[in-house]
């Protein structure tokens, strides 16, 4: 059997975001969308993905805070409905995905005589996230250990590998990809067959992580690393 390529080892690192206040807020749908024009892109990426992070008991039907509070503090259930279409995972840039969050407020504000007023217990509050990173001190050297590993990685470490990643990422993709795509370059070098990471990455690539929960986006990992090592101990039996 041919050597492995060597390929430096995943380092595990973990995560958490921290909410930081920008004084902004919105007692309005029109206040909401002046703000959001101006806001900075940390806080659109806060009240998109932040959720991800902290407990809720939020309607799971509505995705990001914007939705959220339609639902809850305006009760425009046509709004919140469109608003949580927006998936962020489609959009390369924070300003694209601004740019169509705007565009779906205008839409609304064209349709509506007078924006609900709200009180200002119930007003939206404008947050920015700041990631801090730390280590774990854990160290994978082959992608066949996460089959074990990526069960008891922490809610921080998938937000961080495969949500955070796409925004520090060459390409927008996950940590984990990045780390196969290495391996299979390292193979180029001596080709012998398809790529060996190929169908590992297509299906961690398709794997949507707007729409589901930290720990489903664990097992959904975790399945993928799992399944991937079944298929290869058969092709060598």
């Amino acid at each position: 059997m041919a050597e492995e390529p060597p390929v430096p080892p995943f380092n595990v690192k973990d995560c958490s975001l921290v909410a930081l206040a920008t004084g902004k807020r919105a007692l309005d749908l029109r206040e909401l969308r002046d703000n959001i024009q101006f806001i900075s892109p940390d806080s659109i990426y806060y009240h998109f993905w932040g959720t991800k992070m902290r407990p809720s008991f939020e309607d799971p039907d509505y995705h990001n805070d914007f939705a959220t509070w339609a639902h809850r503090s305006l009760h425009d259930k046509t709004l919140a409905e469109r608003l949580s279409m927006l998936d962020p995972t489609g959009y390369t840039t924070l300003e694209d995905l601004r740019r169509d969050l705007l565009e779906v407020i205008d839409e609304r504000l064209d349709e509506i005589e007078q924006p609900t007023w709200v009180g200002r217990d119930r007003q939206f509050e404008f947050i920015r996230a700041q990631i801090v990173v730390f280590s774990t001190h854990l160290v994978v050297q082959h992608p066949r250990e996460f089959a074990e590993l990526m069960p008891t990685l922490s809610a921080g470490s998938v937000f961080y590998h495969f949500i955070d990643a796409r925004r520090r990422n060459k390409g927008g993709v996950d940590d984990f990809e990045n780390w196969l795509e290495s391996w299979s370059a390292a193979a180029a070098a001596a080709p012998a067959g398809p790529p060996p990471f190929e169908d590992l990455r297509m299906r961690i690539r398709h794997i949507d992580p707007f729409f589901s929960s930290l720990t489903d986006l664990r097992a959904e990992l975790a399945a993928a690393f799992r399944q991937h090592v079944r298929k290869s101990e058969h092709a060598h039996t």
